[in-house]
């Protein structure tokens, strides 16, 4: 029996719930740890952030207006369809990491339980960061959790899937839609990432998804006017390219998740501060008796 030729794919980016070519017309080469060629992925331009930023904010009303036990819920089936593609998002980890299969599939079922962690608070986190104030009237007041809007996410251009559930899961939780840019050299789990969330529950829109090099589209995210708010997590390591991102996002006051000076341990304890970040407060007054 003849051998079978490897079939060399060509990804798309992933935006609208759609998958795009870039609009640059160009793509490059994503190789393995030792320099082997593995696909061919879009190399995204500032025009494909644009595109994506819109997406996002055109399926903002409808997530932000889902109830938080219908987002977990969605939330938790994409958990579940990341399991179906367990071995893929191994072998991608552990190519593109040059890390062993064991370690692969410890990092791959560590983000699939980080993303139900995430997926679970999305209906709690109310209660914990809102409030019921004293006030000194016949008045109820109530502050409580609202999304903040656009968020743009600079996935860690290491952790290429912990990494990544661990910087978008927290922004979906709490409401918001996401632009993502994968790592660069690692973007296989986020296209598959894409590809999982297009055959689950997620609107179209809310989470997108562009490949390339940092450089070619962070600034334009950080200087949009239309994006709320941005984590550098992507940019740790390279404070000059963070400090010119946080100058950018000045333009119209984004939040800002500062890039770390070296990138965390991302199978350390995740913790709530990445949902409340990315979450603005709103105080209520309400007469007594009606």
């Amino acid at each position: 029996m003849a051998e079978r030729l490897a079939v060399k794919k060509t990804y798309k980016l992933y935006v609208g719930g759609k998958f795009p070519r870039s609009e640059s017309g160009r793509s490059f080469q994503v190789t393995d740890s030792k320099g082997r060629f593995l696909a061919n992925a879009a190399w995204a331009s500032r025009k494909d952030a644009r595109d994506a930023v819109a997406a996002a904010r055109k399926a903002f009303p409808g997530w932000s207006a889902a109830t938080a036990y219908n987002r977990g819920q969605v939330l938790y089936r994409v958990a579940e369809v990341m399991e179906g593609r367990y071995a893929q998002f191994v072998d991608e980890v552990s190519a593109g990491e040059g890390v062993t299969r064991a370690k692969a599939e410890r990092l791959v079922g560590e983000a699939i339980d980080r993303w139900v962690w995430y997926a679970g608070w999305t209906d709690k986190i109310a209660q914990v960061v809102g409030s019921s104030n004293p006030v000194a009237g016949p008045y109820f007041d109530f502050s409580v959790p609202e999304p903040t809007g656009v968020v743009a996410v600079l996935a860690p251009q290491g952790s290429s899937l912990l990494g990544l559930v661990s910087t978008l899961a927290p922004v979906l939780a709490g409401g918001n839609t996401a632009v993502l840019t994968a790592s660069y050299e690692r973007p296989l789990p986020a296209i598959t990432l894409g590809e999982v969330l297009a055959t689950s529950d997620v609107p179209g829109g809310v989470v997108n998804i562009l490949t390339g090099k940092l450089s070619d589209t962070a600034p334009w995210l950080a200087a949009h006017m239309d994006v709320n708010a941005i984590d550098l997590a992507g940019a740790a390591g390279d404070s000059a390219h963070a400090r010119e991102l946080e100058l950018a996002a000045t333009d119209n006051l984004k939040r800002v998740v500062r890039a770390p000076e070296a990138e965390p341990d991302w199978t350390a304890e995740p913790d709530l501060e990445r949902i409340t970040a990315f979450l603005e407060t709103k105080t209520v007054w309400h007469p007594v008796g009606i």
